[in-house]
């Protein structure tokens, strides 16, 4: 029987998030219904729904979730009922042309997940499912690729971060750019995804991690989590600072963590010949940017997109989960506040205004 719970649904767009029952079906072939624990706040789920990508409504957004299995459909093996686990958007057929050529975030598959009536209002009103989870409410279903099991003593609350801003701003650096030991790496943005790209670099033994912000507050944290230099860019000029640290010749890759245009102005002159940029950060839809052509072929450099880090989530997460229990990844210390999902028009508007670094929603 379908199970009626509470959600946070977009009614419209732009507007607070109200807190409806909904109905929401048992797993079917390859699915897995899960009792969401925690869930946090990450700004593509603002940006959505304040309409930045369009969609339909009304739709239960969250996509940074952890709970415990409920119950399982047919051909679910790698996980069972009780189960604590990390569920993300990322999901794969694995037998699409992209999941083979090891890019299952491109997975072209259809999923039976995605079918509007599978959650549904009490009069019967169909409801959407934001970013393919729904994880704003107390049960979600989802494809099973999309679910990794957890260590037994793992806080959920923590291991809600490692599905979209962990891997994201990790995956952009070790996954997308292979970054080496004794590379010079920048961050431009210290948000829920810079602070991870920061770490991922801390990791790969980067010679210097330069991270760039406006904020005081998530630059000294980005300087506790590996960040060798920061810079506030109000104050100071961020290429003079690249060139120095860099021996004058500009940084090996700079990660782009934030989806503001600004962030993109004169981006080319912070990178070495032969260096990367790497897009990491996800703006509206609409956002471009112009560089001069020549200058850019004349160096060698660089372009990667970097959706959700290149991450194969099953493997990234568990290696993840090793560097946190190990001491070399911090997560604990990221979530800022915690909101019942009552408050979540609290935790989206903390998050909105950039109070704290992940904002995080337990039922």
């Amino acid at each position: 029987m379908p199970t009626k719970c509470k959600a946070a649904l977009s009614i419209n767009f732009k507007e607070p998030l109200l807190i409806e029952e909904i109905w929401v079906d048992d797993p079917r072939q390859g699915e897995v219904k899960i009792n969401i624990s925690a869930c946090g706040v990450c700004h593509s789920d603002i940006l959505y729904m304040d309409g930045a990508w369009g969609g339909n409504l009304p739709s239960v957004f969250g996509h940074e979730g952890a709970g415990i299995v409920d119950s399982c459909g047919p051909g679910v093996e790698h996980i069972k009922p009780g189960d604590r686990v990390a569920v993300s958007l990322l999901r794969s057929c694995g037998q699409c042309y992209y999941c083979q050529r090891q890019l299952s975030s491109q997975c072209e598959n259809t999923f039976a997940t995605d079918e509007p009536y599978r959650l549904k209002m009490l009069d019967g009103t169909s409801v959407n499912r934001g970013l393919r989870t729904g994880c704003f409410a107390e049960y979600a279903v989802v494809h099973k690729s999309q679910v990794v099991k957890l260590p037994d003593e793992m806080n959920l609350n923590s291991a809600s971060l490692l599905t979209c801003g962990v891997i994201t701003g990790f995956g952009s650096v070790v996954n997308t750019a292979s970054i080496k030991a004794g590379e010079h790496v920048v961050v431009i943005g210290t948000g829920g995804v810079g602070v991870h790209c920061i770490q991922g670099a801390r990791v790969s033994h980067a010679a210097t991690i330069t991270a760039v912000d406006v904020s005081d507050e998530k630059l000294e944290f980005a300087k506790r989590l590996g960040a060798t230099r920061i810079i506030n860019s109000t104050r100071e000029g961020v290429r003079e600072v690249v060139l120095e640290v860099t021996q004058n010749r500009g940084a090996d890759a700079v990660f782009v963590a934030t989806g503001h245009p600004a962030a993109l102005d004169g981006i080319f002159k912070l990178i070495r010949p032969g260096g990367l940029l790497v897009l990491v950060g996800m703006p509206s839809n609409g956002v471009y940017f112009s560089f001069e052509t020549v200058e850019f072929i004349d160096a060698n450099q660089v372009i990667l997109g970097s959706k959700m880090g290149g991450s194969n989530l099953k493997v990234d997460i568990a290696n993840l989960i090793e560097l946190y229990d190990a001491g070399k990844l911090e997560l604990d210390a990221l979530i800022s506040s915690t909101y019942p999902l009552e408050n979540i028009n609290e935790a989206i508007d903390a998050t909105r205004t950039g109070v704290g670094m992940r904002n995080v929603v337990v039922m």
